[in-house]
């Protein structure tokens, strides 16, 4: 009976200790000031291009896309010519349709609120995709669905991929890869998206991007930020290559598109 009590005594003292240890924590968050953001890009697909000028807002205020109208929205080829761009709703520009090509170099320049950004991206050569396969992966005796985009990597040529999933129109995952370990290969890029609530008749949308360096360091520092491929780091701003201090990206790049059907 003794040894009962001595354990119920040191019970009560750990709940007492780690009640005295409860401190309720108040954080002092300072509003920034708000920065312009421009995110947007040209494929190689004859298509309408679209740029998105906002402004970052309060953490307090509801997440929404803080559109800035008004913004002269412009695209030079290889140094040559202009491309302008309507906006087409607040803070939404887009182009007249054409066709982005491997090589070019795309000079985007946004002027806004008496600020000029600039930033520059050459398009990649395209890598197309071969194939989606779906892979099956098991651990703890529980399987789980994936999808793997199969494609070959050009020899001796650094090239970067960012790969976009699709399901009912929603992006459902965002991520990039590069062919330091895979050159001249052919290369099975698995997307950590478990496909295990699908039925039959679903469909999937995979998006292969060749992009250039310096889009590749955007979208791999924002995967890390998210903790993609590896544990989060402290939270920072991705390099944008937007000049004056917007954030954002502009990309040059290759796109090629497939669609599974889950039977």
């Amino acid at each position: 009976m003794k040894k009962i009590n001595i354990y119920k005594g040191l019970g009560l003292i750990m709940v007492l200790i780690f009640t005295a240890c409860e401190k309720v924590i108040e954080l002092k968050l300072d509003n920034a000031a708000p920065v312009v953001v421009i995110d947007g890009g040209i494929s190689d697909q004859n298509v309408v291009h679209q740029i998105k000028v906002s402004k970052t807002y309060s953490f307090t205020e509801p997440n929404k896309f803080n559109g800035l109208s008004g913004a002269n929205v412009s695209l030079a080829v290889d140094g040559t010519g202009s491309i302008v761009f309507s906006e087409v709703s607040p803070g939404v520009y887009q182009s007249v349709r054409f066709k982005g090509k491997s090589g070019s170099k795309y000079d985007l320049s946004v002027t806004v609120e008496g600020q000029t950004y600039k930033a520059s991206s050459v398009m990649p050569a395209r890598v197309p995709m071969d194939s989606l396969t779906f892979k099956t992966y098991t651990l703890f005796g529980e399987s789980k669905n994936y999808v793997a985009v199969n494609f070959k990597d050009p020899a001796g040529v650094a090239n970067q991929y960012r790969y976009i999933l699709k399901f009912k129109g929603k992006v459902e995952k965002d991520v990039v890869s590069e062919d330091r370990f895979d050159d001249g290969n052919k290369v099975t890029n698995v997307i950590f998206y478990e496909l295990n609530d699908l039925i039959k008749g679903d469909s999937i949308q995979v998006e292969i991007q060749c992009i250039d360096k310096n889009v590749y360091r955007y979208f791999y520092s924002l995967g890390q930020n998210t903790g993609e491929g590896g544990p989060p780091v402290s939270p920072a701003n991705p390099p944008s290559n937007f000049s004056n201090g917007a954030l954002g990206v502009f990309s040059a790049h290759t796109s090629s598109i497939r669609t599974a059907l889950i039977k």
